[in-house]
């Protein structure tokens, strides 16, 4: 069963779409606001749900900067695009293991890490100029620019969990880890599932090494740090940590 507020718009889907389309035109159109709710999944989550007609645009913007960015990523990260996903992540990491170990006749260490408190952190600022790089439209730019300016959990800081827009822009956000892991740092074994990265490495001492200049990159070039609290090194000759 459709809710009420999506019933409501499909009941006028014509005339709502055409409104949507004539205040995109004349650059009348302004993000509502969001509806504000806690879920369980299984950690406690703070979702900002945007209205009807704003979750058709960004629907649609989605589609137009994926088509943009995803190219752009490593094969390695899962989160939230077409043909990767969490269980593809852990076949992933299932394989590296596999091959780390020799078929799990040795072992090997992972380091597991979090950004602290990722989407409330993420600078727009920081994040707008990553955009622009690949997006030239004055007129994308402009209504990305409103939906980074429409929710702000500091100072022009923070996306909403509930827009599918924001799910793209963290990976862009963290697409500079990604390059700087995997070109900067030439770590081999890496997957990364939103904000949450693990690295595999016979040496344990590397890991540890590793720790102050990952947290070094992600504060001096991205404004955000790992949780100090979610950052541990496991022993590992089977078995997988699940991702997110």
């Amino acid at each position: 069963m459709k809710k009420i507020d999506v019933q409501d718009f499909h009941f006028n889907l014509e005339n709502n779409i055409f409104e949507l389309h004539e205040r995109l035109i004349g650059k009348t159109w302004r993000p509502d606001k969001y509806t504000a709710f806690y879920i369980r999944d299984p950690k406690l989550r703070h979702i900002h749900k945007a209205t009807v007609r704003d979750r058709v645009f960004n629907q649609a913007l989605f589609r137009v900067l994926y088509s943009i960015f995803d190219k752009n990523f490593i094969f390695d990260s899962f989160s939230c695009r077409k043909e990767k996903g969490i269980h593809k992540g852990v076949l992933r990491l299932e394989g590296f293991l596999r091959k780390d170990t020799n078929n799990h006749k040795n072992y090997t260490f992972a380091l597991k890490c979090d950004v602290r408190k990722f989407f409330d952190s993420i600078s727009h600022q920081i994040l707008f100029d990553q955009v622009k790089t690949k997006v030239k439209d004055g007129n994308a730019l402009e209504v990305i620019k409103l939906i980074l300016n429409s929710f702000e959990t500091n100072i022009r800081k923070g996306l909403p969990l509930g827009n599918v827009t924001s799910q793209l822009f963290a990976n862009v956000y963290l697409g500079k880890l990604d390059q700087f892991v995997k070109h900067s740092l030439k770590i081999k074994y890496y997957v990364r599932y939103c904000d949450d990265f693990i690295i595999l490495n016979k040496d344990r001492n590397f890991l540890i090494e590793l720790i102050p200049k990952i947290n070094s990159f992600l504060q001096d070039e991205l404004n955000v740090k790992l949780h100090p609290k979610k950052v541990e090194i496991r022993k590992h000759t089977a078995g997988v940590d699940v991702l997110g």
